[in-house]
């Protein structure tokens, strides 16, 4: 007897790379270290969704004060919204209170892990197709040379008839 599922079951997987894997891909934790806006524009560009959208997480004055004192005040609304989303996409495991407390807590890791998923997921198999290619050319035509004062049908008068 076949077993019947519900059209909501689904089978989750887990994040391809850790929260703190910043060794794994080296070039997006630089990228991350160096210039985190434009990380998390380029995710948020990944996953289809306006470019400039994580810029309110940088330009938000809460989120601006807590860089001061050191411990975040609040939550970055696009670090959370874009993981939540990125979760939901691709039907990785977690929580919304885990994904609270990892973009309160650690929004930069966030952001480098979010683009190494995308990084992991959108790489598709180069396919090369090699086809032998003949190019041919056809034989050249060889022209007999006719000697002046011949003409196909014999020799041609030369003067006036």
């Amino acid at each position: 007897m076949a077993q019947v599922l519900p059209a909501d079951c689904r089978v989750e997987e887990e994040w391809s790379t850790a929260l703190l894997d910043c060794f794994e891909d080296s070039a997006t934790c630089c990228y991350g270290f160096w210039c985190g806006p434009c990380l998390s524009c380029t995710v948020s560009g990944r996953m289809k969704e306006c470019y400039c959208l994580p810029l309110c997480d940088y330009c938000n004055p809460a989120i601006l004060a807590s860089c001061c004192v050191g411990v975040p005040i609040c939550i970055p609304p696009a670090a959370f919204g874009l993981r939540v989303a990125l979760r939901n996409r691709y039907k990785i495991k977690g929580s919304l209170l885990n994904d609270i407390c990892v973009s309160w807590c650690c929004a930069p890791c966030s952001w480098c892990q979010m683009h190494r998923e995308l990084k992991l997921r959108n790489m598709k198999p180069n396919v090369i197709n090699i086809q032998n290619v003949v190019n041919m050319q056809p034989a050249p035509v060889m022209h007999q040379a006719v000697p002046m004062g011949m003409g196909p049908m014999g020799p041609m008068p030369m003067g006036p008839i």
